[in-house]
């Protein structure tokens, strides 16, 4: 891996292709590369065979250095450093601040290439990238490149350690916005890494990462807890605050329901139906109150008064 510092302060993890990829890619260009000069000069022989010995000779050289010199020189620059051969084996050209290049590093690749790799049969090539550190031949080093690997197996993600379960929810109200994202960082993959260092490392980093950690929010750490139990529950507490900021926005964003279904306008020259009235809810049936029975007249013939 080589770490390479561009002008943002960012660090760009590159790696760098070595000898075997390196030398793969430049067989492939040069079996193209030569098959299509076999068969431009064939057809330049045909077509030139009338031309005095001077003239197809001025062909020749002006063919060789189209097709084995100008033809790499504007793969490179066209498709940013990644040629035919670079292609198939993941590879590709960039600068030495990890940018694209352009045609001067290009221009500059070729030129020294002629040297290294047709004349010398690519031992000077060969040479170059096994005493340099990053696997770069001679033209590399003057054009200011590096040939890095593209198709490289991705690094899994380690979680953080949960807190023990005392101590969440005891940091809700503490202030992390004068904490850096570096910090976090470091934080984050010392946790992710803190079962393979020494014990006595791994808590001198701790403290140093849990004494940085409280200069920064202001509020001293609660007595008896470790460092990496405080540490892990301070990053859980800011994984919280995040995943609520996430969803607060999300359901910001959410569309609005749709509108109640209303019926449609009528056509033109087309009355619309009469609503029907509503029809009248019927009384609830009450049933009579009973009467009292009629006392029968008594024997002799009187009836007592009403």
């Amino acid at each position: 891996m080589s770490d390479l510092v561009t002008g943002d302060a960012v660090v760009l993890g590159l790696r760098p292709a070595r000898l075997p990829s390196r030398g793969l890619a430049i067989l492939l260009d040069l079996v193209v590369y030569v098959t299509g000069y076999v068969l431009l000069s064939v057809g330049l022989a045909l077509a030139t065979a009338s031309l005095d010995d001077a003239a197809q000779a001025a062909v020749g050289v002006a063919s060789f250095l189209l097709l084995l010199v100008g033809v790499p020189i504007a793969v490179e620059t066209l498709s940013h450093g990644r040629s035919l051969g670079k292609l198939a084996c993941g590879l590709r050209v960039v600068r030495d601040d990890g940018g694209p290049i352009r045609f001067r590093h290009a221009l500059v690749r070729g030129a020294m290439g002629v040297v290294e790799l047709l004349l010398t049969f690519g031992t000077v090539a060969c040479i170059a990238s096994l005493v340099s550190a990053r696997g770069r031949r001679v033209g590399d080093v003057f054009a200011g490149t590096l040939v890095v690997r593209e198709r490289v197996p991705g690094a899994r993600v380690m979680p953080v350690p949960p807190p023990p379960p005392w101590l969440a929810g005891r940091f809700t109200g503490l202030d992390l916005s004068a904490v850096p994202d570096g910090l976090w960082l470091a934080i984050r993959q010392y946790l992710t890494r803190m079962d393979q260092l020494d014990p006595q490392v791994g808590a001198a980093m701790a403290a140093r990462l849990a004494d940085d950690l409280v200069a920064r929010t202001g509020a001293p750490a609660p007595a008896g807890v470790p460092a990496a139990a405080f540490l892990m529950a301070v990053v859980h507490e800011r994984q919280s605050r995040d995943a609520a900021r996430a969803f607060r926005s999300a359901a910001a964003a959410a569309p609005a329901p749709a509108p109640a279904f209303a019926p449609a306008p009528a056509p033109a020259g087309f009355a619309p139906l009469p609503v029907p009235a509503p029809v009248p809810t019927p009384a609830p049936y009450v049933a009579p109150a009973p009467v009292a029975p009629v006392e029968a007249p008594r024997a002799g013939g009187f009836a007592p008064p009403a």
